[in-house]
């Protein structure tokens, strides 16, 4: 028999991914935390998107909407891509890699694939002995549709296939994204609805399959009259875990330089009972404008867990 064990760092990791609900990571947990299979499926990806605290659902202007609301996909009228890498804590790594591709007529095809890599953990026998390492990871493959409807409407669809691993366990699972968004007839607001994750699983590292993590979006932005920054606002409703609130703002006067802040209900949850940082939750970064490419960067204190770090590059051929 194999015993595993890791850091204390990294289940609170896990912790801090899995669980909420509280003003700490020992606090108050939702009665359902835990309970959703394929947790990786909630972290946010993209740099801008990340440094506006994750307020894009309504915003959805950009290559991150494949993972936010496939809808804004509709509005993009060229060949774009996104490749991003996410430094997390305690040796874990993500990366996100997409394409978008214009057919006209206010419609798009889109394709991605993401990854969470846990890093190395310890192996022991059953005296506690340590026998060599393991690793395991999460990986999905995605593609997109969207459409116009009119001026106002664009409707978007994505369709996923989930693989999970650890050691010599694995699980697969199936999952549809819905999502809808509405833009101003002079683009200074919009708005946008998505179901994500709305599936089941396949295979289940255990026994017993699990429910995945289905999550209700909801979002607004702004873009005032005059005013050289954008503004943008989400709710996010997980159904295994309390409601988070996500706040974002871009400053755009300073271009090719864009600069971003944002903040998420959610980064309390990293925040461990004794302690005294306030940070968590804030998210900062910036972008750059080189000719048809833009390369963004995002900072996310973590409190007790450390810092994460996001970077991401998009452009248009």
């Amino acid at each position: 028999m194999r015993h595993y064990k890791n850091t204390a760092v990294a289940a609170l990791v896990l912790a801090g991914l899995f669980f909420g609900g509280g003003d700490s990571v020992a606090g108050d947990i939702n009665s359902n935390a835990g309970t959703s299979a394929f947790s990786f499926l909630k972290i946010n990806v993209g740099a801008r998107a990340v440094a506006l605290g994750g307020a894009f659902t309504g915003l959805a202007d950009d290559e991150s909407a494949l993972y936010y609301n496939p809808a804004g996909i509709a509005s993009i009228d060229e060949k774009r891509f996104i490749l991003g890498y996410h430094n997390y804590f305690v040796d874990m790594q993500s990366g996100f890699a997409g394409y978008i591709h214009a057919l006209g007529s206010g419609r798009a095809l889109g394709f991605y694939a993401s990854y969470l890599n846990y890093g190395e953990f310890i192996e022991t026998d059953e005296f506690g002995n340590a026998t060599g390492e393991f690793s395991g990871g999460d990986f999905l493959l995605a593609v997109s549709g969207a459409m116009k409807k009119g001026y106002y409407l664009n409707f978007g669809v994505t369709a996923k296939f989930i693989y999970e691993k650890i050691q010599d366990f694995s699980a697969t699972g199936i999952a549809v994204d819905l999502a809808a968004k509405y833009t101003s007839n002079r683009q200074r607001y919009s708005g946008g609805l998505m179901i994500q994750n709305l599936g089941f699983q396949l295979s289940s590292l255990g026994e017993e399959k699990d429910k995945l993590p289905l999550t209700f979006r909801g979002g607004f932005a702004s873009n005032p009259r005059g005013l050289p920054f954008r503004l943008s606002a989400d709710i996010i409703l997980p159904v295994d875990n309390d409601p988070i609130i996500a706040l974002g703002s871009e400053y755009f006067a300073l271009k090719p330089l864009h600069v971003r802040l944002g903040w998420n209900t959610f980064g309390s949850n990293f925040r461990a009972a004794e302690s005294d940082d306030d940070w968590a939750g804030f998210s900062v970064g910036i972008g750059i404008d080189v000719r048809k490419l833009q390369l963004s960067y995002a900072f996310s204190p973590s409190a007790d867990l450390g810092e994460s770090h996001r970077i991401t590059l998009t452009g248009g051929f």
